[in-house]
């Protein structure tokens, strides 16, 4: 009981996204086939990868959601996860857990928008463009007169070269889906922009209610994954 009233409060919600991202990809590849698990098709889709049609044709939403805790291999999953575990743990401390899952979430949702938008019949997963949301949020923050001075060497024009070479990266390998990347990135910035690091308490209650409402928009989201993969199951 102590382990669940553990992970449902907000105390290191990076750790907890970190985790959930990591335990995904263990199911996909003991249930899914081992190394083949995140080629194969039909294993993404019961993980919850964005497929543009499955959202066109069926409306299940939930994808743009459950898409972001899914990888397509030890290299995506390594190098996602180091990045939010750097930049997440700066950002949460920074503006602490409800604003950090909130805009986490909304910049996920955002570079899932932009794919359905642009590439409606693509697959596509990972939580790239979430992260992309959190540096967005950091560039942002960087143009705002009330940022503290200590984080202006860790936002807006600092971050240029890195979301330069990720981008350029992006458009010029295979198999990165930038507008994922972009989508976040652009929400990100938005909220660094719009927001203020610090807090009033009027403020803090309308973050915290944001919070849980997007930490039951994960929730609900997977749970209506899980009826997806049991009524397929059973039709099937």
């Amino acid at each position: 009981m102590d382990y669940i009233k553990k992970f449902f409060n907000f105390d290191n919600v990076t750790q907890k996204i970190f985790t959930w991202n990591i335990l995904i990809f263990v199911l996909m590849f003991v249930f899914g086939g081992g190394f083949h698990a995140f080629s194969n098709v039909y294993t993404l889709i019961f993980a919850g990868a964005q497929y543009g049609k499955l959202i066109t044709i069926s409306h299940q939403y939930f994808r743009f959601i459950t898409s972001m805790f899914v990888h397509g291999g030890f290299l995506h999953i390594f190098f996602n996860m180091y990045a939010l575990y750097y930049i997440g743990n700066i950002v949460e401390r920074v503006y602490g857990p409800y604003k950090f899952i909130t805009i986490y979430l909304a910049s996920g949702i955002g570079g899932a928008a932009l794919t359905q938008l642009f590439m409606p019949n693509a697959f596509s997963v990972g939580a790239s463009g979430a992260i992309f949301g959190l540096i967005g949020l950091l560039f942002g923050a960087g143009f705002r007169d009330d940022t503290p001075p200590m984080l202006k060497p860790m936002t807006g024009t600092a971050l240029l070269p890195v979301i330069i070479i990720n981008l350029v990266l992006g458009f010029t390998a295979s198999g990165i889906n930038n507008f994922a990347h972009i989508g976040g990135l652009i929400t990100g910035f938005t909220f660094g922009w719009l927001t203020s690091v610090s807090d009033t308490y009027t403020s803090y209650k309308k973050w915290k209610i944001l919070g849980y409402i997007s930490f039951g928009l994960i929730t609900a989201s997977f749970i209506w994954l899980l009826i997806f993969d049991i009524q397929y199951l059973i039709g099937g």
